[in-house]
């Protein structure tokens, strides 16, 4: 190998080296560029997580664990031996949903794996579900609640709606975050005090061009991208409103609140939701993005760096020495990009706001379900009156055969006679 590296640089390439590669220059500009790609795609991967941590024992809940980042996140901490409960739209007795279930528990060799059925786009659903959890006794343990369900309008699409009338993208990613750590807030405040409880809501840079809460995204103003941005500004602000309820709370042993609010920015990775925006839902822009699929796979994430920041953020142990409200990206703790982020104002604004929509949109559905309930009990009962009706026709029927079969033995007898 010297000997050849030697006559190379003595003599030039041997006679069978391609012309292609004789010229020095070229190679070495050919190596340049292969060796900036290479740092370039290792910058755009992020940090790798460095915090490690024993998680045998400890609850963690998850939105939005089978698909993305989610899943990424699932799949690591269920190899540490955490107890995962996934909050799924689907129930847990879908074939899909225990497939993936089974499948998870088969490569983590870990079997506390269990799916609950939360539909994050109906208030009803998600309170089923809480007031289930918190009407437990004794109290259920529960050490973290990672937030990473996530919805968004592709651009140029129609805004959508829920069942229960309210914009997907702000049920989704925002009401449905707050109704549900509003109802499990006494499971978190009951918590022993040596429990590291922890809430991780991850977000998105789009919140720095947001528009400001106090403005309403009417039908005129609405976009994608404005409703999407909007969502994860209000899922800052009320994290940072949520973090000062937690510690304004008293425990009964007088000792401090351990519960932490940690905000977490992964960076823009290559999950279904951002495949979903970048071919904008049509089937013609999935068939440009497969076809410059190099392009997001150079420039974007995957899924397992994207969960590394929120990895971090589960397993430091020092996060739980500092105060709350927190945000960490690349592994690292950062400042917010807007002021309004920590208005208390604004805060209680939308506190407010929110809590009225859902005490208004929550009666309307109860209206209707009890309306429902009704029409479907008069439905029952004209299935009973009609069967009742069709059974006495039947005796009816029954009965004048009789009498027309006696009738005709009695005339049999007396013509005998």
């Amino acid at each position: 190998m010297l000997q050849l590296a030697y006559g190379i640089l003595t003599q030039g390439p041997p006679a069978w080296v391609p012309d292609a590669l004789r010229d020095p220059w070229r190679n070495m500009t050919v190596i340049a560029v292969m060796v900036v790609l290479l740092l370039l795609k290792r910058y755009f991967n992020g940090f790798l997580n460095p915090a490690e941590r024993d998680m045998h024992g400890r609850v963690v809940m998850i939105t939005g664990g089978t698909s993305g980042i989610g899943a990424a996140v699932a799949k690591d901490l269920a190899r540490r031996g955490a107890q995962l409960v996934l909050l799924t739209r689907l129930p847990p007795s879908n074939p899909f949903l225990a497939d993936y279930i089974g499948q998870l528990r088969q490569e983590t060799r870990n079997t506390m794996i269990y799916a609950e059925q939360v539909d994050l786009t109906s208030l009803h659903s998600i309170r089923q579900f809480a007031t289930r959890w918190i009407d437990n006794a004794p109290p259920r343990r529960l050490d973290m609640l990672i937030l990473c369900a996530d919805t968004l309008t592709p651009p140029g699409q129609k805004r959508v709606k829920t069942e229960e009338g309210i914009e997907e993208t702000w049920m989704v990613n925002y009401l449905a975050n707050f109704h549900l750590l509003g109802i499990l807030s006494p499971a978190l405040r009951a918590q022993p005090f040596d429990r590291d409880v922890r809430v991780i809501i991850p977000t998105c840079s789009s919140y720095i061009g947001a528009p400001p809460l106090s403005e309403e995204l009417d039908k005129k103003k609405w976009n994608p991208s404005k409703a999407y941005a909007r969502s994860k500004l209000a899922m800052l602000v009320f994290g940072q409103a949520y973090q000062k309820h937690l510690d304004a709370y008293k425990r009964p042993d007088g000792l401090p609140m351990t519960s932490r609010v940690i905000f977490v920015d992964p960076g823009l990775c290559r999950t279904p939701g951002m495949r979903r925006w970048l071919s904008r839902g049509s089937i013609w822009g999935l068939v440009c993005y497969v076809a410059f699929y190099a392009v997001p796979w150079f420039f974007l994430k995957s899924a397992e760096m994207g969960a590394q920041s929120i990895l971090y953020a589960v397993l430091d142990t020092s996060l739980v020495r500092g105060p709350g409200g927190q945000l960490i990206k690349e592994c690292q703790m950062v400042d917010f990009a807007r002021m309004d982020i920590k208005d208390e104002a604004i805060a209680k604004k939308l506190w407010e706001a929110s809590d009225k929509l859902i005490v208004q949109t929550e009666k309307e559905q109860a209206a209707l379900r009890n309306l429902e309930k009704k029409a479907e009990e008069a439905r029952e009962k004209d299935k009973k009156d009609a069967a009742q009706a069709e059974e006495i026709d039947e005796l009816v029927q029954t009965i004048k055969k009789g009498k027309e079969a006696e009738k005709k033995s009695t005339s049999r007898r007396k013509n005998k006679k």
